[in-house]
C-alpha cells in the first residue's frame, strides 16, 4: 500500500474498487505497535479513514499476551524508543535484561540498526529467557532503503540456542484477529517469508507482489518460479504492483 514513505496510487485505486465492490478489506502487518498507530500512519499518509475499518498488527496481537503477562511480568524491551506504545498499560515492568522474564523485541536500537555483531555479544548470555518476538519480518522497504526488523534479531537468537515466539504473519494465531474461518480470502502481500507463507498455512488463495521485498532475489520469471521453490512456497497469481 505504501514504500513507507507515500501511498501507492495504484494500490489504493485497488482498495478503493473492491469496497466499491462490497469486499472485506483488511490490513494486517507485522508492525510492532498498536493497531491505532499504523491507522494514525496511514492517515498522514493521506489514506482515507473509510479503508481504515479493519487493521490488525503483530504488535497489537502481542500486546494482548503481555498484558495478560503470558510470559511473566518483568520484560526487557529491545528495539527503539518509538516502540514503547506497545507495553504502555505495563510499562512499570519494564527492567534490565539481568532481572527481566523476558526479552520483548521489537526492532532493533536505534544506535545500532547496522551491527548484528553487538546482538550476538549481547544477548548470547541470555539464552535462557523467552524472547517474543512482535514483528517476524526480516527486512523491510522505507523508500529505496532496506532496513532490518525484529525477525532478524530473532533469528539470531534462535541461532544462539534460544527460544523465540512469534506474533504476525505467517503463523496461524493472528489470522483468527482478522477473518473467520469459513469466509473466503485472498491475501495480498510482497513477502514469501510472512504474506505468502502465511496464505499457505491457512490454505488461502495469495496474490504476490512482485517488486516487493525480494525484487533484487530474480530478474526473470523463470527465476522468480525457482525463488518459490527455494521459498518452499506456492502463489496462485502474480502482479507487478498491486493495481485493479
Amino acid at each position: 500500500m505504501h514504500n513507507g514513505i507515500v501511498l501507492k496510487n495504484k494500490a489504493i485505486e485497488a482498495v478503493d474498487q473492491l469496497k466499491k465492490n462490497s469486499k472485506k478489506i483488511v490490513f494486517l502487518s507485522n508492525a510492532p505497535r498498536p493497531s491505532f498507530k499504523v491507522i494514525d500512519f496511514l492517515s498522514k499518509m493521506k489514506m482515507d479513514k473509510k479503508y481504515l475499518s479493519n487493521v490488525m498488527t503483530s504488535g497489537e496481537a502481542a500486546m494482548h499476551a503481555i498484558n495478560q503477562k503470558k510470559f511473566g511480568r518483568s520484560f526487557y524491551h529491545l528495539g527503539p524508543p518509538r516502540d514503547t506504545s506497545l507495553f504502555e498499560k505495563v510499562k512499570d515492568n519494564r527492567t534490565s535484561i539481568e532481572t527481566s522474564d523476558f526479552i520483548l523485541c521489537t526492532g532493533l536500537f536505534d544506535n545500532h540498526e547496522e551491527d548484528l555483531e553487538y546482538y550476538k555479544k549481547f544477548l548470547i548470555k541470555h539464552t535462557s529467557k523467552i524472547f517474543v518476538c512482535t514483528n517476524p519480518d526480516l527486512v523491510v522497504h522505507r523508500g529505496n532503503k532496506e532496513e532490518y526488523c525484529a525477525g532478524y534479531i530473532a533469528k539470531i537468537f534462535e541461532n544462539l540456542g534460544g527460544k523465540v515466539i512469534y506474533y504476525g504473519k505467517p503463523y496461524k494465531e493472528i489470522y483468527k484477529m482478522c477473518f473467520e474461518d469459513d469466509e473466503k480470502v485472498l491475501a495480498i502481500g510482497d513477502n514469501l517469508r510472512t504474506d505468502i507463507k502465511g496464505a499457505n498455512n491457512l490454505d488461502k488463495d495469495c496474490l504476490l507482489i512482485s517488486d516487493g521485498v525480494h525484487r533484487k532475489e530474480f530478474n526473470n520469471e523463470s527465476e522468480l518460479k525457482a525463488l518459490l521453490t527455494k521459498y518452499n512456497v506456492k502463489a496462485n497469481y502474480f502482479q507487478k504492483e498491486l493495481q485493479w
